[in-house]
């Protein structure tokens, strides 16, 4: 009983570790080592979190202070439940963009409409019931995010990232960078287009803020252009003398201070009519069930955001913990990641997930574990308890300059294409129709066209795959494609044949045709003389002996490698030693050169199957044709490199009951090439190893 309470102690301390890693690296938490930088990080992040979290509240069509909220509690929660020690969780323009364009589309301003005698046209949008209504959007939103994401880490399924690939996802948030610049433009000029949903929405936007450019606010547009020069000017000073700067230049917090003084002592408020944040209450709000009805509607925007969330953060992630030497957890991230959202949902927050310019700033500036990101989140509570209403006149015009200068880093990846064009040719088509579709189409539709097209690239690629005979390398036991390596020996009598890919259904067939075409030998033709001559003995026994004479030369036999036997006799007659392998030096194989084309010269074939991984029905069905017709030609079949778990699948599937043995498996393909010799009396050759494989390719 001792013994097994031990073990459920140290079971429990396992699950503990890895659920809740913050358990293992706190208590050894050094401050000496550690807790500078960590501090200096955490501040400066932190003030990075304030001016971002109110601009990219703009993006999510809530009022600003939801951003500071969302800055706070999903820190915290990645700081308990997340492995990297780099990343900097919190709001980020591309998934404030996707949920504006949810919060927007549920909650539109024709629907909160009401009479007024302030306005030309009779009505006015009733902004309060608006932003209520659209925040519950967001939260629910944002809970729905987060336990998609739980219940697929639980699940592990950590891997479904993978299926957005770098190209894919470079692709996708240039597109939505678009999106965010565009949806900003009402800001910088202070017009009000018309929202549009759909496809072609973007289109649509643009060409509505440019028929209403004759109704720009002046004031505001001056405030956006000094904005945007002394952002990009500063920025441009931090990103030159970032290594002789001890901390970046807060430019983002030293605006938003200097636009709110001054929007307060000129009163652009009320005197110019320049949007400004408006009222920021004070305190946290209690926590609050989201609208359990919205769920239904938002089933497919929120899990779209919690694939693109995670599959954002962890590249992040794994970047950092590349660069550091240490390993962050796919499936524990999610969970991390999903918590942050669950939390958040309950707290007035909207989707978060990893910010790559905070989280460059975070390790830059020393930041070595998550107890930075604990330092920026208090560094953001004080600022929601005790300074939030200070900020009440700061123009949204400012904020929207934030988010443009911002979205640089998202537009540079436009420097992908050339690399891509030169690199690979699919990746950069897969990049291209992302962005095209995500700039066309809605975010959400964008990113299922995108991904089904990119899945698409991956089974055209596996039905298309490339096949190759090898050939022996003297003096090795290595084997390699014969038409790349000069010094490759095809085996005279055996044809070695690989798949580049996998094999499944979608290739099964090709597979058989790419081996007769590269083996030269026609198996229904062979077939078809094969009964003829049958036919024809039965009718005519006497003549037996000619008929089989007659269709060795028809399907191309020469008499001096008519069988291993006679082929040899002959070469040593002319004075020449067959060794069993073809050289471009033999004379005899010289005159002959059949490469396994002519049918009769071709005993063996070796399958090269070290790329499989598992054998599907329809592929099982397709190597039990293979082995039967083969040897209904007399032509052995043999398999070589096969991974035990596809041994396996052929022994689940009958492979092995019907005519074929155990013993045509080989772990090598030396090893059936071996076999396939001896049973013909011969052997391969004596050569010195080569020294230098790349002196003798072709290429």
């Amino acid at each position: 009983s001792i013994q097994r309470l031990k073990l459920k102690r140290c079971w429990l301390k396992r699950w503990l570790l890895t659920w809740v890693p913050v358990l293992s690296w706190l208590p050894r938490y050094s401050i000496r080592e550690d807790g500078l930088g960590d501090l200096i990080a955490g501040i400066s992040v932190g003030i990075m979190h304030l001016p971002q979290g109110m601009a990219y509240a703009l993006l999510a069509s809530v009022p600003p202070v939801y951003g500071l909220y969302t800055s706070f509690y999903p820190v915290l929660i990645y700081f308990i439940f997340g492995t990297s020690r780099h990343v900097s969780i919190g709001t980020f323009a591309v998934i404030s963009m996707m949920i504006g364009s949810v919060t927007e589309r549920l909650a539109p301003d024709a629907h909160f409409l009401v009479n007024g005698t302030n306005s030309s046209s009779g009505f006015y949008i009733n902004e309060a019931a608006r932003d209520t209504y659209r925040v519950q959007v967001a939260t629910a939103s944002t809970l729905l995010t987060g336990a998609f994401q739980v219940v697929l880490g639980m699940m592990r399924f950590g891997f479904v990232g993978t299926y957005l690939s770098e190209p894919l996802v470079r692709g996708y948030t240039t597109g939505a960078a678009a999106h965010v610049v565009i949806s900003q433009l009402k800001y910088l000029f202070g017009v009000s287009p018309q929202r549009h949903n759909g496809p072609l929405e973007l289109i649509y936007t643009l060409v509505d803020v440019c028929a209403l450019l004759p109704q720009t606010s002046v004031p505001t547009l001056v405030i956006s252009v000094v904005s945007l020069a002394v952002l990009i000017l500063v920025k441009e000073i931090n990103s030159i003398y970032s290594r002789k700067l001890p901390l970046p230049i807060p430019i983002e917090l030293l605006v938003i201070i200097a636009a709110t003084l001054t929007s307060y002592y000129i009163h652009l408020g009320d005197i110019h009519q320049v949007q400004v944040v408006g009222e920021i209450p004070s305190g946290l709000l209690p926590p609050a069930m989201p609208d359990r009805g919205l769920f239904s509607s938002l089933v497919g925007d929120a899990f779209a955001v919690a694939v693109v969330s995670y599959a954002i953060s962890i590249s992040l992630g794994k970047t950092f913990a590349l660069k550091y030497g240490y390993k962050v957890d796919n499936n524990q991230e999610l969970v991390a990641l999903g918590l942050s959202n669950t939390v958040g949902g309950f707290f007035h927050c909207y989707s978060v997930t990893s910010s790559m310019s905070r989280s460059l700033v975070q390790e830059s500036t020393g930041g070595k574990t998550q107890m930075a990101g604990a330092i920026s989140a208090v560094i953001v509570l004080i600022t929601v308890l005790k300074l939030g209403a200070l900020f009440e006149e700061l123009p949204k015009a400012v904020l929207s300059t934030i988010v443009f200068v911002n979205l640089k880093g998202m537009f540079k990846q436009c420097a992908d294409l050339p690399l891509l064009w030169k690199t690979n040719r699919v990746d950069l088509l897969v990049w291209v129709v992302t962005f095209a579709c995500t700039l066309l189409l809605n975010l959400d539709v964008g990113l299922a066209v995108s991904v089904t097209f990119s899945l698409l690239t991956v089974i055209l690629r596996t039905q298309r795959p490339k096949y190759y005979v090898l050939g022996w390398l003297p003096g090795t036991e290595l084997y390699v494609d014969a038409q790349t390596y000069a010094e490759a020996k095809e085996i005279l009598g055996i044809t070695i044949f690989r798949c580049s890919s996998f094999l499944y259904h979608a290739n099964a067939e090709l597979y058989r045709q790419a081996l007769e075409e590269k083996s030269g030998i026609n198996v229904n033709k062979l077939l078809k003389h094969k009964r003829k001559r049958i036919a024809k003995e039965k009718r005519e026994p006497a003549f037996s002996v000619n008929k089989e004479t007659e269709f060795a030369r028809q399907c191309g036999s020469d008499p001096c490698t008519d069988s291993a036997s006679v082929g040899q006799s002959e070469c040593v007659a002319n004075g020449n030693v067959n060794w069993g392998f073809q050289d471009e030096e033999d004379t005899c194989a010289t005159s002959t050169r059949i490469h396994m084309s002519s049918q009769s010269s071709t005993h063996s074939v070796i399958l090269d199957l070290s790329t499989v991984g598992f054998v599907d029905t329809v592929t099982l069905k397709m190597l039990k044709n293979i082995v039967r017709d083969f040897g209904e030609v007399d032509v052995a079949v043999y398999l070589a490199g096969c991974q035990v778990c596809v041994v396996q699948h052929l022994e689940q599937g009958g492979f092995f009951s019907e005519g074929v043995c155990k013993s045509k498996v080989f772990p090598t393909i030396h090893d059936a090439v071996l076999h396939c010799l001896m049973l013909k009396g011969r052997e391969l050759p004596s050569h010195q190893p080569i020294q230098d494989l790349t002196c003798v390719t072709k290429l």
